[in-house]
């Protein structure tokens, strides 16, 4: 088996893409991070996914980014929309993806990984800059020039097999591939039991995927049913 690096954050997308991962034969290494996001008990998701896909390893990150300020998912002073909003999202996180994949590829590197995945996508989320194929082919081109293992002809692929898939199509994907979505977490402002509040941006599209797919939604919401 190869091994592969996943980024996992709890939420259903990223329980696809480890689930992809798997079913093409890799061996996967799971990385999370606790980066200061007002949503933390997504990272309790995360190891029930991780566990329940069967990565080889899964590792937890401490990376406080918050103190940078500039998103509501990291600033309380900032309030989650629960309103869809025009341009980039105030969710967006500065440069979170870049942060990430960069961890992502050195741990890849030491594992002699050659294969990152990331849950990325471009049809749902198209607001955020990181989130593009563009940007995950300019950090492919950057992880084999400055690499050790890229300089000497090993080089890394950067995989984002979600990001021209919709809603529906994730959700279709990951329940062929055995994902358990009640073990995820998607929402941005979950209670302290998480469950998720049916409202925000993140929430609202995890539902209506669920209704195109015409698979149920077995996400625990604080009002006791999906919204809609």
């Amino acid at each position: 088996m190869t091994r592969a690096v996943v980024l996992v954050s709890g939420g259903l997308d990223s329980a696809t893409v480890l689930a992809i991962a798997r079913e093409r034969g890799c061996e996967c290494y799971g990385l999370s991070f606790d980066y200061g996001q007002r949503h933390r008990i997504e990272l309790e998701a995360a190891q029930r996914v991780a566990g329940s896909l069967g990565a080889a390893a899964h590792k937890l990150v401490q990376l406080d980014i918050g103190w940078m300020g500039g998103s509501a998912l990291t600033d309380t002073r900032l309030n989650v929309p629960h309103q869809p909003s025009e341009g980039i999202p105030i969710t967006y996180v500065p440069a979170r993806n870049t942060i990430f994949l960069a961890i992502a590829l050195g741990w890849a590197e030491v594992l002699n990984a050659r294969d990152i995945f990331i849950g990325v996508n471009a049809v749902d989320y198209a607001g955020y800059p990181d989130c593009r194929p563009e940007f995950i082919q300019a950090f492919q081109n950057l992880a084999n020039l400055g690499t050790r293992a890229g300089v000497e002809g090993h080089g890394f692929r950067v995989h984002a097999p979600l990001i021209n898939l919709s809603k529906a199509e994730i959700i279709a994907t990951g329940a062929r591939l055995g994902v358990d979505y009640a073990l995820t977490l998607s929402c941005y402002e979950p209670d302290a039991a998480g469950r998720a509040c049916g409202t925000c941006d993140s929430c609202r599209l995890r539902a209506e995927g669920f209704v195109a797919a015409g698979i149920p939604d077995s996400t625990r919401y604080i009002s006791g049913r999906p919204p809609g």
